[in-house]
Parts: C-alpha cells; sequence; structure tokens
C-alpha cells in the first residue's frame, strides 16, 4: 500500500543543531581527523505509543537530511564568531551526510538507530535524530490543545521571572539560557518560546544552544564540549588514566581561551577533580554539571578552587541536568554569592505541554574499535555496552561499584 502522507521535513537548516557539534567538530577534525566511531540511539522510558511505528517516517527525514547542504548566509554566520576556524567552515561548504553511515531497525516496540562511520562525519548525526524522532511523535498528539497549554505554561514562567526580578539580587546575576533543541515539541514552538524569552525577559535569558535560532534572533549561541568529545579520548592512544589531562589539554590548544567551560562526568566529579589542577583551573572559565547531586557538586568545585587559591567568583559553574525554573533558582540562590552560576534548560522550556516528554538519547559508545564509557554520577545516565570496559574504567579511576 502506497504511504499518501504528504513529506513534512523536520530539519530546516544544518545550522539548527547544538552549539557544541560546532566546537567538538572542528577541535576532533584538527586534532583526531581519522577517528572512526559507532553511535547508538535509545529510548529510556516507556512511550504512549510504540516508536517502531516511526521507522518508516524516521527513514524519510533521514533522506531528506542527506539532501541538504550549508547555505551561503549560514556559513558566514559560523565565520562571523571567532572561536570558528576559516578551514572548518571550508570543510562545512562542501559538507553533506552519508545515508550509507546510519541505519534505522525496530526492535520488538522499539526504534534502533546505528550511526557508524567516520567521526567527522557521523557525529553530527544525533542532535537531528533525537528531534526527528521527537517532532515525529508528538506530531500524532492534539497539537491544539499541547499548544493552548505550552502557552499556558510559558505565561506563567516568565510571569515568574518577573515576579523574581524584583528580588533583591545576590552579588553574580541570574543567567538562563535555552538547551532544548534535541528535545523539543516541534520547530515551530521552539521558535515561540525563544522569541518570547528574548523579547520579555531579555535580564534572564541570555542565550540558546540552538545556532540556527541563535543567527535568527540575534542572540548568543551557547555551548562549549558534550561527553562525546571527552570519552572519544579514551581510545586516542593516551594512557586510559590521562584520556581526561589529554582532552582538555587538546581543547585548549584548539580554542585558546574561548569556551572555557568543562564537563565535569565522564568518569564522575572526584575523578575529574584529580586531573583538573591549577594549570586547567586557570585555563577555563568554570565547569558544567550534568550529573548528581548539583549542591554537591557545586560545593565541590567551589572548594576545589579555594584549595587552589583561585577566587571562585572569577569562575562559572553552569547546571545543566534537568532543569526547571524552580530548581534553577534555589541553585542560584544557593551559590551566587560566591560563585558565577549559569543554567541551561532544556525539556522544561521546549516540551513542557503537558504530555509526558520522550527520554531519548544517542550517544557514543565504540571508538576507533574499542569500547568507550561514561560513568555518570547519575547510575542511570551511564552508557555502554562493554561491561568488562566499564570495570577496568572503574578501576583505573578508582571508583567504587553502585550497589
Amino acid at each position: 500500500m502506497t504511504d499518501t502522507t504528504p513529506f513534512v521535513p523536520v530539519v530546516r537548516s544544518l545550522l539548527e543543531t547544538d552549539l557544541y557539534k560546532f566546537s567538538m567538530w572542528q577541535a576532533l577534525l584538527h586534532w583526531h581527523p581519522g577517528t572512526q566511531t559507532e553511535y547508538e540511539f535509545r529510548c529510556r522510558n516507556k512511550t504512549a505509543y510504540p516508536l517502531a511505528e516511526l521507522k518508516e517516517e524516521v527513514e524519510r527525514q533521514l533522506d531528506h537530511l542527506c539532501t541538504m547542504s550549508f547555505k551561503e548566509e549560514e556559513l558566514a554566520y559560523l565565520r562571523s564568531l571567532r572561536y570558528i576556524k576559516s578551514d572548518f567552515v571550508d570543510f562545512l561548504t562542501v559538507f553533506r551526510f552519508q545515508r550509507k553511515f546510519i541505519t534505522v531497525a525496530t526492535d520488538g516496540d522499539g526504534l534502533t538507530i546505528h550511526a557508524v562511520g567516520p567521526q567527522v562525519h557521523v557525529m553530527g548525526f544525533e542532535i537531528f535524530v533525537l528531534y526527528i524522532v521527537n517532532e515525529l511523535y508528538f506530531r500524532r498528539f492534539d497539537q491544539a490543545a499541547a499548544l493552548a497549554e505550552g502557552r499556558r505554561r510559558l505565561d506563567a514562567k516568565i510571569a515568574a521571572l518577573k515576579e523574581f526580578g524584583r528580588e533583591p539580587q545576590l552579588r553574580n546575576p541570574f543567567e538562563f539560557s535555552d538547551f532544548g533543541v534535541r528535545r523539543r515539541f516541534s520547530a515551530a514552538w521552539h521558535d515561540e518560546v525563544v522569541e518570547r524569552l528574548a523579547h520579555e525577559v531579555p535580564e534572564f535569558f541570555k542565550g540558546t544552544s540552538n545556532v540556527y535560532l541563535a543567527m535568527r534572533y540575534k542572540i548568543h549561541p551557547i555551548g562549549t564540549m558534550a561527553h562525546e568529545y571527552m570519552q572519544s579520548f579514551q581510545a586516542f592512544g593516551v594512557r586510559l588514566r590521562d584520556f581526561q589531562k589529554a582532552a582538555l589539554e587538546d581543547w585548549v590548544q584548539e580554542f585558546r581561551g574561548d569556551l572555557g567551560t568543562a564537563l565535569t562526568d565522564v568518569v564522575g566529579m572526584d575523578a575529574f577533580l584529580r586531573d583538573f589542577d591549577l594549570y586547567f583551573a586557570k585555563l577555563f572559565d568554570g565547569l558544567r554539571h550534568d550529573s548528581g547531586d548539583p549542591v554537591v557538586w557545586g560545593e565541590k568545585a567551589i572548594a576545589h578552587y579555594q584549595k587552589l587559591r583561585i577566587d571562585p567568583n572569577t569562575k562559572r559553574l553552569v547546571f545543566s541536568d534537568g532543569l526547571d525554573l524552580d530548581k534553577a533558582v534555589s541553585l542560584y540562590r544557593h551559590f551566587a554569592d560566591r560563585i558565577m552560576t549559569g543554567f541551561g534548560i532544556g525539556t522544561w522550556l521546549t516540551n513542557d505541554l503537558g504530555i509526558q516528554p520522550l527520554n531519548i538519547v544517542m550517544k557514543l559508545v565504540r571508538c576507533n574499535g574499542q569500547s568507550v564509557a561514561k560513568l555518570s554520577d547519575s547510575p542511570g545516565k551511564t552508557m555502554s555496552k562493554d561491561e568488562t570496559f566499564l570495570a577496568y574504567l572503574r578501576q583505573v579511576f578508582e571508583i567504587e561499584q553502585p550497589k
């Protein structure tokens, strides 16, 4: 039977991805261009209907993605960012996603997606796959009812922010950004949320990880590195014990002071801080939290800076793990008199419409023929296909097996 459903593209621009995809892409292209990798899609929660039903639609959307290229105005925007280098933009001028590197299948009611190939050709699939699946999934719900509820909730958030703005401010200002491109209900809703926040609460809303929307609304693009960048160094020929230091050193050499927020939870905060010595603590502007208790994490970060005799008020803690406005404000009140803070809010901004969001990820699982892993401070976020490698990683970094 022929599918007569009209095709409506989900992806409207190759620029519409997280900024840290471009920064990591540039660094890995310059320092490790021959890397071979495997990325795996996973859904972590129960869905309203089987994701397997989306297989054919996902295939069509990926076919479309692989016909797209960067437009001249998009390349010009990337060139305007001082940390994006000219030769990388030249590479993007001729770049296209290759359909042969990504496959979609079903596993019972589940959806399986694998991207396998050169890292500089497959790493970019992640964000597009996630918001393709999200938008296709949510298209099957009552759009009018969802958007009405979403607008009601967005009104309440903006009102709460304006009320918060009447409070006496602490030493460092409250600032948050949109980190929700991969989790969004739809592109149209994402546009509406960012446009309203930028217009109505600009004193608090400082940017977006979505590079396309940053260009469109003339706001600041936000992002540095993700787990895949750090994990890749587990397979780059350095001693496993030294992979974090090698990753941070390459980052410093690539960006020379720009994009100075380091991600701490690839093997947990304690193991990270053992490698984050005075040299790195001075070179990086701050740290990003993405798992574990955020208060405990932040206190450890401040104590570490104090131990190194660095004034914490010269550094920034960026929180980005499952935040809503109440959590962000609570963390701000706890820390903002002692250190600068920033908050990246995702699902609660771009997919808070009264429907249970999807908890989907697409993570790096193999690099140069060997397993890589994240030993998260939140056990449910640990991801690896290789229990033997996980055990070895725990042993090398002196991390106890979770009970």
